[in-house]
């Protein structure tokens, strides 16, 4: 399996990340065999949260007795010392290890920095100093953001979302962690679930030497699949950029990642499902979103009250309300131009 050292934390890892944050979603018998195989298929990067539920958890369980051969990441949302503090004993309870390869931020607003005012920073330096964590990183939604903590020279990685919908900044940030040896992780490969050909995805990203993608994985069909395009790496030519210029042209920069900082919402009104609802009508089976289940989630979104919270605080700069009425009438529209029947309630 391929390799590549993740900037100067120096961590050679092999270029299939296991992003485990879908594991959430698994029993703990299915999440188990999943991990292992994983391992054995020669994955040793495995990225996770404490605001994962129970992936932490899960990982714990499937990594006793190969701790030594993978590295772990996992992240903290602690807003001062005392709360990353209990964050990070309860990684390292949940995981049944006593340190962290990777210790990132998660998603803050503008990269902890010392002498912020916030103690975040400095408390990071004292989990490094103390061994329960070797590399400090960051992960973010904003490429502003991500920048600002490669250019500040005190993060060893960045997280960003990354895939063939790349924008001219987006591949200009992946450059820029080259020259200042920060390592590069991508997130969301898939557009969050949007993006079906994984073949020209992978192509795509594997033009970059100094990017770690973490696949998203919840079924040992999807380990597989990427477990065999390793073997037989796709390569980016004609064909893959013309599938790249084609979902560009589909679905542009104005799509909501389903990243879930929009959530919670006053109404219940699930922002994510909802705003992507155009589009997960076109590109997957679209019956099992005419279900009156899913037609009740739809419906709440006539409950919306304009707050602007999920505005306030879309990583995107997208008015999450807006895609939300739009994609509800479209859905509405859809079902009676597919004959479904709508149940009772509509307004």
């Amino acid at each position: 399996m391929t390799t590549l050292r993740l900037g100067r934390s120096g961590l050679v890892v092999n270029r299939l990340g296991f992003g485990a944050l879908p594991i959430q979603r698994c029993d703990m018998d299915d999440a188990v065999a999943i991990l292992r195989r994983a391992v054995d298929g020669g994955i040793n990067f495995f990225d996770t949260a404490r605001a994962y539920t129970d992936s932490e958890a899960k990982l714990g369980q499937a990594l006793q007795g190969v701790r030594h051969k993978v590295h772990i990441a996992t992240k903290t949302k602690g807003e001062n010392a005392a709360e990353m503090e209990a964050d990070i004993q309860a990684s390292l309870s949940a995981l049944r290890t006593d340190y962290i390869d990777l210790y990132q931020m998660h998603n803050p607003k503008t990269a902890p920095l010392p002498d912020d005012g916030t103690g975040r920073y400095e408390t990071l330096l004292r989990l490094k100093q103390s061994g329960k964590i070797r590399f400090i990183g960051l992960t973010n939604h904003s490429v502003q953001t991500a920048l600002q903590a490669v250019e500040s020279g005190y993060y060893d990685t960045v997280q960003y979302p990354f895939t063939l919908l790349a924008s001219p900044q987006e591949e200009e940030l992946v450059a820029r962690c080259s020259q200042k040896d920060v390592g590069f992780i991508a997130m969301k490969a898939l557009g969050g679930g949007l993006l079906t050909n994984i073949p020209a995805v992978f192509a795509y990203i594997h033009k970059f030497g100094n990017v770690l993608p973490i696949w998203g994985i919840q079924r040992m069909s999807e380990l597989e699949e990427i477990l065999a395009l390793e073997k037989a790496p796709p390569v980016w030519n004609d064909a893959t950029r013309q599938v790249a210029d084609a979902e560009k042209k589909a679905l542009g920069g104005r799509f909501c990642r389903s990243c879930g900082y929009c959530l919670p919402c006053p109404q219940n009104i699930q922002i994510p499902l909802i705003a992507r609802m155009e589009l997960t009508l076109r590109r997957m089976p679209w019956r099992l979103f005419a279900t009156p289940q899913w037609q009740e989630n739809v419906r709440r979104a006539e409950t919306c009250i304009k707050c602007g919270d999920c505005a306030g605080r879309c990583p995107y700069g997208l008015d999450p309300a807006g895609l939300v009425a739009r994609c509800a009438a479209d859905y509405w529209e859809f079902l009676r131009a597919h004959d479904v029947s709508v149940v009772a309630g509509e307004g």
